[in-house]
């Protein structure tokens, strides 16, 4: 499956609403990964995943990613992690969201929007925050570990 996408075609991919796929509840990683099944709301058709990866080394550092068709990283929010050099050379401190551009991928970053991400220190709150900027309306009930 191709990872390249019209902008228009990613921007209504992650304006569009989405609910998790499945009934379980889903286990959060204290460290290492785990990817959550999501579904188009009104389209099950077009398929998603919300992947969530937590450091072996820094337990600070994590990373929510909300992915389409498989292989198409619309958005990614990166935290506690090294600074992000832009295709322009600008560099992007962390944390960082990188979003869909066509014609790059996921390889520009941005500076946090304001109003949106309150306190990226708050790993639980900040994935809260994550999956309503990417419209994922109907989230699974997660069970939190001793870092969360």
């Amino acid at each position: 499956m191709s990872d390249e996408l019209v902008q228009a075609e990613a921007d209504a991919l992650l304006a569009m609403p989405k609910k998790y796929a499945e009934v379980a509840s889903v286990q959060l990683p204290d460290r290492g990964k785990c990817a959550v099944d999501l579904e188009g709301i009104g389209n099950k058709r077009e398929r998603f995943s919300l992947d969530i990866n937590r450091s072996y080394i820094s337990f600070s550092k994590i990373t929510y990613q909300n992915r389409a068709r498989s292989v198409v990283v619309l958005a990614r929010l990166d935290i506690d992690g090294a600074p992000h050099r832009n295709p322009d050379d600008e560099e992007i401190a962390c944390p960082h969201l990188h979003l869909y551009r066509e014609g790059f991928g996921d390889k520009w970053a941005f500076p946090l929007p304001l109003g949106i991400f309150s306190d990226p220190a708050d790993r639980w709150k900040t994935l809260q925050e994550f999956m309503d900027y990417c419209k994922i309306v109907e989230a699974p009930s997660f069970e939190r570990g001793l870092l969360w």
